[in-house]
């Protein structure tokens, strides 16, 4: 529940709220107003080792203590991202610098503290919130007096509410919190596990908000609002509204709830016993305008919109607000069942919904950045990805909101290989943190239209016990969505099957294993997979590398600091194999990262387009794909679709290609071609032309089929023609026409004849190896290209957007065209920047047309300039202004 910020006009006293302020500039003694109906967050903190705060609780927190020597932090700061932010390391995102912090500061508990002012009116009572757990323990305490300690403070989540009325004073007060060291494996905390390097603190401290609420004799909280649809009909929706309504006073009392939904008022008036609470339910049985004619449906933002609605509640006690409450919402209704074949596949509004998504990563040091995040969000959106999953790193508000917003379904759950899958190690007090950390995430999540799920494992089966804890406190959180055994292909006693496979990949493979039904390929629900290292443009690199780092990125033998610290992972190995038979040994550094943009993209566009082709196979359908990883907690080389300072390059354009919502496609294992509609449309009328060239530029093949597109489907529209004298490394140009002849999708393909090839009877958990290999080795002779090029910039708001024309001349084809944006003739790239398109390929007479959207101050004051670069073409500067 987020709870109202606004004061209502009847609420008396001054309103001034504290606010997450990014800087360090610690307030010196900010005043926290205790209104009734206000909440407060603390707007940064002052923090100390224990090594050198060698006082007690009582004294620190005491109003008098001296903090002027301690760091200025964020609110939300674990240490480790508190020291950083007061510049104690070296970049800790460059080369090795992590290594420079000393693990062994984190080996002791570090001590955060606040002061601030208040005046508590007479008659309100105020609660100090924690809005998630202090990682991994802590110590709370007020203006002296210990308020909780380790033995309820435990874990990354649970949220926790205390009476702290007879603690606050008017005047100066003090709140000090005591973070125990980190150890995954020891509580329920926050794991990277093999991702990326560990932060050295194991995230010790604190990472979400800590608030004082204040209200009157009444206090709401809980606020939650199902919808419930008469699907297949849209076209009413009936609400259920549910708050909990609690006497904080010793007295009985009576109060008045009353609350709006759009147009639509509710009210109910409510007895309460002395430190009673009961719930009150709203629903169409005593608020008939609950059932909404013609209801706002909110879809994923491939199906449809994603409209809101608000509810509004306070509690009135003798005519004055003692407390309010507000959540947003969306009315629609999601579904889960097995399908044919064992996979999960989920329903949104009476819709099979095809789960194409990636696993998201938290920042490495759980910092919130929000314009960083919705940045990335708008990157999945512009991708036409439609689902994150969070694998036990469940991010702030925020993030839902976002979401919520961008029509982006989220997938959550517990992470795997910490304390939170070793079952045997689940006592009585890690059964009561599981329990409340479940219950205090379905709370915070369940008004998301954007929740998709929830995942109570990851890589192992839970236990009955702890299943029944789990499900438990989701009963008691009113979760209405579906709960799912595991990630992986485990079963639970109650939960019976997850419908899920966890199979691998995690490292290299090539396109056509995505299409064979065996092991991780286009079959049921891969909650986890994807193909390894994928690497960033050579400008990229240089942020966080050194010369020499870059220059043993060819080694592939070598353990590479910006990999896995495991050694699974944490070599090239067999990625690098397959890179040189493919694409031929690189000879420098810089050919290296050029093929290796032609082996992410190919392999990325292969993964989403075989489990949408297989998405309308009615004997053992795809029903949903993770892409293993989305992006980067910390700068990496491997398991992102963009990067860690959001350049896009070869993984995300693949992944973009396949992700267009109306898709002409071909298949590797058969040669089929296929049309994948993923909206809600049929759309009729449509062609596919097919033309394939050799390496050379001669054409071999030109072919039209007519074909109609159902919606929420895929189509087959015949095969790739298949004429002799091919050269080994040839084309497939795909482009889809509607009825005008306009193209509307545009696919290119370098292929070989020569067939990559599986040994699936020597599969691993993480790959399949290969037994033989595409040859690809024709593009590095390819005749040089030639093109005409512009580009211009016009003003959108506080945006702008340059559009680069791009036309082919001469006779050869212009191989894998790459656009960037500079600050200027030669300045650095700019970031964040949605390109329509990337990585392009055109023959003489064809011009493509690609436009780039960011933010007119994200270049600085500089002119825009575009740098066009490709494999077969002269790199050339086009002003942009």
């Amino acid at each position: 529940m987020r709870r109202r910020r606004a004061g209502l006009a009847v609420i008396a006293g001054l309103t001034l709220m504290f606010s997450l302020l990014p800087g360090l500039s610690a307030s010196g003694a900010p005043n926290l107003s205790l209104a009734a109906g206000q909440v407060s967050t603390i707007p940064d903190w002052r923090l100390q080792t224990s090594r050198t705060a060698t006082q007690t609780g009582d004294v620190i927190s005491g109003p008098g203590f001296n903090d002027s020597s301690w760091l200025p932090v964020p609110a939300r700061s674990t240490v480790l991202a508190g020291l950083i932010a007061n510049n104690r390391y070296p970049d800790v995102n460059f080369s090795e610098n992590l290594k420079q912090v000393n693990k062994n500061d984190f080996s002791v508990p570090w001590w955060y503290r606040k002061g601030f002012t208040a005046e508590q009116p007479a008659g309100t009572h105020t609660f100090l919130k924690l809005k998630g757990g202090v990682i991994s323990r802590g110590e709370v305490w007020l203006n002296g007096t210990k308020v909780a300690g380790t033995d309820t403070v435990i874990g990354a989540y649970p949220t926790r509410e205390y009476d702290v009325t007879s603690l606050i004073r008017n005047g100066d007060n003090a709140i000090a919190i005591k973070a125990m060291p980190s150890d995954p494996s020891k509580d329920l905390l926050i794991h990277f596990v093999d991702w990326t390097q560990l932060p050295p603190d194991r995230n010790q401290g604190l990472f979400r908000d800590v608030q004082f609420a204040n209200s009157g004799a009444v206090s709401l909280r809980d606020l939650r609002v199902s919808t419930d649809l008469p699907l297949p009909n849209l076209n009413t929706a009936d609400l259920s509204v549910k708050v909990n309504v609690r006497n904080d006073s010793s007295a009985a009392v009576s109060t008045q709830v009353t609350g709006t939904i759009d147009n639509v008022g509710f009210t109910q008036s409510v007895s309460l016993a002395a430190k009673e609470t009961k719930t009150v339910t709203f629903n169409p049985a005593n608020t008939p305008g609950l059932r909404l004619t013609n209801p706002r449906v909110w879809w994923p933002f491939t199906m449809g919109d994603q409209p809101m609605y608000n509810a509004e509640l306070s509690a009135t006690v003798g005519g004055v607000v003692s407390d309010t409450a507000s959540t947003k919402f969306g009315v629609r209704e999601i579904t889960s069942s097995r399908v044919n074949g064992g996979g999960r596949q989920f329903v949104v509004n009476g819709k099979p919904f095809l789960v194409r998504g990636g696993g998201w990563a938290s920042d490495l040091f759980l910092r919130t950045n929000v314009r960083y995040i919705e940045d990335q969000m708008n990157l999945v959106r512009a991708m036409n990805l439609n689902t994150v999953r969070l694998e036990g790193k469940p991010e702030n508000d925020e993030f839902y909101d976002i979401a919520d917003r961008l029509g982006i379904m989220v997938l959550t759950g517990w992470e795997c290989c910490s304390a939170w899958e070793n079952y045997g190690s689940f006592n009585a007090e890690k059964n009561r943190v599981a329990g409340e950390s479940a219950e205090s995430e379905a709370k915070r999540i369940r008004n998301h239209p954007s929740l998709l799920g929830f995942l109570i494992a990851s890589d192992l089966a839970t236990p009955a016990a702890q299943e029944k804890i789990y499900l438990d406190a989701f009963a008691r959180a009113d979760w209405n969505l579906p709960i799912i055994a595991s990630a992986s292909n485990k079963s639970s006693p109650q939960l019976g099957n997850s419908g899920m496979k966890m199979d691998g990949p995690y490292w290299w493979e090539p396109p056509v294993y995505w299409y064979n039904k065996q092991q991780g390929g286009a079959a049921g629900f891969a909650s986890e997979i994807g193909p390894g290292p994928t690497i960033p443009e050579m400008d990229e690199l240089k942020k966080f590398l050194t010369t020499a780092d870059i220059n043993k990125l060819t080694n592939y033998t070598a353990s590479q600091y910006h990999l896995s610290p495991t050694g699974t992972f944490g070599k090239f190995s067999f990625w690098g194999t397959a890179l040189d038979s493919r694409y031929g040994k690189p000879a420098t550094v810089d050919e290296f990262v050029r093929k290796a943009q032609l082996a992410n993209y190919e392999t990325n566009r292969a993964q989403f387009e075989a489990f949408a082709d297989n998405f309308s196979d009615s004997s053992n359908p795809s029903t949903g794909v993770i892409y293993w990883m989305l992006n980067d907690p910390w700068p990496k080389l491997f398991w992102h679709l963009y990067d860690y300072n959001l350049a896009t390059a070869g993984s995300y354009f693949g992944a973009k290609t396949a992700l267009r919502p109306l898709h002409v496609q071909y298949s590797y294992d058969d040669k089929s071609l296929s049309v994948v509609n993923t909206g809600l449309q049929d759309s009729s009328g449509l062609s596919v032309q097919v033309t394939l060239f050799n390496a050379d530029g001669t054409q071999k093949a030109n072919e039209t089929r007519a074909v109609n597109s159902r919606a929420n489907a895929t189509v087959k529209a015949g095969n790739l023609p298949q004429p002799s004298g091919l050269s080994t490394t040839y084309f497939a140009r795909l482009l889809l026409k509607n009825s005008a002849g306009t193209v509307i999708d545009r696919n290119v393909y370098w292929l070989s004849t020569k067939a990559d090839t599986l040994n699936y009877d020597d599969s691993d958990w993480y790959f399949t190896p290969q037994s033989a290999y595409a040859d690809l080795k024709g593009l590095n002779s390819l005749p040089a290209g030639t093109v005409d090029a512009s580009a211009t910039s016009t003003a959108e708001g506080e945006n702008t957007k340059t559009t680069v024309t791009i036309t082919g001349t001469g006779s050869k084809v212009a191989f894998f065209l790459r656009a960037s944006l500079r600050k200027g003739s030669g300045g650095p790239e700019v970031l964040p920047v949605n390109w329509s398109d990337n990585y392009v390929t055109l023959w003489p007479g064809e011009t493509l047309t690609l436009t780039a959207t960011y933010r007119t101050t994200d270049l600085g004051g500089a002119a825009p300039v575009v740098e066009l670069s490709g494999h077969n073409i002269t790199k050339r500067s086009l002003p942009a202004s």
